[in-house]
């Protein structure tokens, strides 16, 4: 057993776990943050994504004990209150979803494209951007369109900050 220390969503923890626990079984089963999902166990659905000091990380493939000291955002994370962070806002008004299981983890990987590219994106880019992240449900038509839009609004909201 270790004690894994850690910025969750902004607050402190510290975790009893032991050292073969993945971080998304440490936010899931140890801090009942459920909106992180368990797709695939093998990296390639996406369903896990949170972002780890800023950066999306597929939590199922990453030890709890390697994101100590670091500071994890998940889904539940990302809104202000009952603001939702205008990358939640343009898959809820654009319709990029179906049955919400990959919705969590499209959602942060879709955050990290738009500050990786500064906003300057188009629709070839997300489509190979969101590569690593599997929607059964739908087209993918719907979740380009949504990012493409947040992406706007994510610009519009750093410049009035």
């Amino acid at each position: 057993m270790s004690t894994v220390k850690l910025t969750v969503n902004g607050r402190a923890v510290s975790v009893d776990v032991e050292d073969r626990t993945l971080l998304v079984h440490l936010l899931r089963e140890n801090l009942n943050l459920t909106g992180t999902h368990v797709g695939c166990d093998t990296s390639q659905c996406g369903a896990c994504v949170v972002h780890v000091d800023g950066r999306a990380v597929k939590s199922c493939t990453m030890l709890a004990g390697q994101a100590a000291g670091s500071n994890v955002t998940t889904i539940e994370g990302l809104a202000k209150g009952d603001e939702l962070h205008p990358m939640q806002a343009a898959f809820r008004d654009n319709h990029g979803l179906q049955c919400g299981y990959c919705t969590p983890g499209m959602i942060m990987s879709a955050v990290d494209i738009v500050h990786r590219h500064s906003g300057k994106l188009d629709e070839e880019t997300v489509r190979h951007e969101l590569e690593g992240n599997i929607c059964r449900c739908t087209g993918y038509h719907n979740i380009v369109k949504a990012v493409l839009d947040a992406a706007g609004r994510m610009k519009v909201a750093q410049a009035a900050e």
